[in-house]
């Protein structure tokens, strides 16, 4: 079917009638279960829902910078119940169509926005959500205004102190693009954010050790005690539960944080 941006189909996963995968431009771009709103089928999404668990219980208010088939916010709503949610793409037909395709939370628990997603982000207000996660791609790269110093920035300014932004960087050996996002984001959440536990790194072992092409979750939280709100209670990355959670999925994944992450980010001892 035709979208504002190319083109998007659905697969039916024949083993499982109500798992659909989304196709865009014929890259798989979400994979949701009709019959399972908590179910996360791509793992660097398990990865960033393990995250999310740190948070304090109860709803939250979160942006999604590429929404597609919107499989993290219906996760999100699942185990949150009536947490805010706004949903950012850069297609408008495709936001009508995985609405009327997906079993979608209705506004104002999940609204769509149709807007390129740094525009979007310029415009939001400071310290309005707890998780920004950012999750956009033209072909299989994040476009060069959402990467870097400037945009780091304006995500920390979008996020309450305390709040954990989660990026999704694919990559390649010898994971240049990783190491420079880790490096943007240390530069705007502050130079102690990797002792302090406010910087982390989520992956395969197989990708991290450069063996091949996958995803790299990285994580930043705002530090809490930011004057924009004042004290606030604060994800920390060092958590064991955080490293045992992320072990334990059925791709189990490494994290980095402290010297690991800061020696990755090429930031020193």
């Amino acid at each position: 079917m035709q979208i504002d941006t190319g083109t998007a189909h659905v697969e039916h996963d024949p083993d499982h009638p109500a798992r659909l995968t989304l196709h865009v431009n014929g890259v798989p771009s979400s994979c949701l279960d009709l019959a399972d709103p908590g179910f996360l089928a791509f793992e660097y999404l398990q990865q960033m829902a393990a995250v999310i668990e740190l948070l304090p219980p109860g709803p939250v208010r979160a942006l999604h910078l590429g929404a597609a088939g919107c499989a993290l916010p219906r996760q999100v709503e699942h185990v949150r119940p009536d947490s805010r949610q706004l949903g950012i793409d850069v297609d408008a037909h495709l936001l009508t169509l995985v609405r009327q395709w997906f079993d979608l939370p209705r506004s104002p628990r999940l609204r769509l926005r149709a807007e390129d997603a740094g525009r979007a982000l310029a415009g939001l207000p400071d310290a309005s959500f707890d998780v920004v996660v950012r999750d956009v791609f033209d072909g299989d790269r994040t476009p060069d205004h959402l990467v870097g110093g400037e945009f780091a920035e304006a995500a920390r300014r979008v996020l309450r102190p305390g709040g954990v932004l989660l990026v999704n960087c694919a990559d390649r050996p010898p994971l240049r693009l990783a190491r420079q996002e880790a490096s943007s984001l240390a530069d705007a959440f502050g130079t102690d954010s990797a002792r302090s536990g406010r910087l982390g790194l989520v992956a395969e072992p197989s990708v991290l050790k450069g063996r091949r092409y996958g995803n790299v979750v990285l994580a930043a939280v705002r530090a809490p005690d930011d004057r924009a709100t004042g004290d606030t209670e604060s994800v920390d990355l060092r958590d064991a539960g955080l490293a045992r959670a992320l072990r334990s999925l059925p791709v189990p994944a490494r994290l980095l944080t402290t010297d690991d992450v800061a020696r990755f980010a090429g930031l020193g001892a």
